[in-house]
């Protein structure tokens, strides 16, 4: 009988307390690290077992996941004398899934390779909500044994596992993703205010882009979720400008003009002065149409 590698994971917030849960259905032994007493509670009520601190949790661990908000919380959990690549045991594999920069990747990958850890960066495509399902993608760069050692447990979490290259390919992948997507939320924004103030009907608007040519299943859930007016949080407005950062000191370090990329940025920013940080960035809808002087209520209209 096979014995599972332990898995320790770092970071349960609304994305990792999902994904750890899938990889505790599947019955591997997992050690988790997070802030979230709540989210630290569902998995320990599934049968994981609570880390006193982050060097054990690493310890711990056969393999470790991580997932964590940006350059300077990954930093801390990977390089800190207290966190990953200090406390692992030599031959471990350290999973990192948050959307970040390639250069902190590279810093990783150069300090993994003196302590003797395989290091794969393994940003994730999806929201919490698909998430909840499994219905994820991971994009997957760093050592290939290493990639393939850990798939089985990708499997548990995710549909699809996309094997990009040997470096920093899939955090490159991630943020050209995500211009797309941002983008995007952008255009829609424009149109859908243009229809509003050409008299177009709202959910026939809206079910009509579902159904035309450029549908995407972004597109249609994003869709079915502005015919409802609801902007709860897939993601944040906070969290997609922290991205839109990464993407355009990514073309800076290039050389790749986004001038486009550059005019959503300071659309997200506009809704943070507004007030709606913390809501779904396809908020910038709402703010499109103050500025076109609509109601809220596209029944008014």
């Amino acid at each position: 009988m096979t014995t599972l590698p332990t898995i320790g994971w770092i970071g349960a917030g609304r994305m990792g307390v999902q994904m750890a849960g899938f990889i505790l259905q599947a019955g591997y032994p997992l050690v988790v690290c997070t802030r979230s007493d709540a989210n630290r509670g569902k998995l320990v009520a599934q049968g994981a077992r609570a880390a006193a601190s982050l060097a054990e949790c690493a310890r711990a661990a056969d393999v470790i996941f991580s997932s964590l908000p940006d350059d300077a919380a990954l930093r801390e959990v990977a390089l800190g004398d207290h966190g990953v690549l200090a406390n692992a045991k030599p031959g471990a594999i350290y999973a990192d899934t948050s959307t970040v920069s390639p250069q902190i990747g590279a810093e990783i990958d150069r300090e993994s390779r003196r302590f003797g850890i395989a290091y794969l960066r393994i940003p994730i495509s999806g929201n919490a909500a698909q998430a909840r399902t499994g219905d994820l993608t991971t994009l997957v760069s760093g050592p290939d044994a290493a990639w393939k050692a850990i798939l089985p447990v990708l499997e548990t979490f995710s549909k699809a596992q996309i094997y990009l290259g040997p470096g920093d390919e899939a955090l490159y992948m991630k943020l050209v993703s995500n211009l797309i997507i941002v983008n995007t939320a952008q255009a829609m924004a424009e149109a859908l205010t243009l229809g509003r103030t050409a008299g177009l009907d709202w959910t026939l608007m809206l079910d009509t882009l579902a159904n035309s040519a450029i549908a995407s299943p972004w597109l249609k859930a994003k869709a079915g979720l502005l015919k409802q007016r609801d902007f709860a949080a897939t993601m944040t407005t906070r969290l997609i400008l922290k991205d839109i950062d990464l993407m355009l000191a990514a073309a800076a370090a290039n050389n790749v003009s986004m001038p486009i990329t550059a005019v959503t940025r300071e659309m997200m920013r506009a809704l943070i002065d507004d007030g709606m940080g913390d809501d779904d960035y396809m908020s910038v809808v709402k703010l499109a149409e103050q500025r076109a002087g609509l109601s809220s209520d596209p029944s008014a209209s």
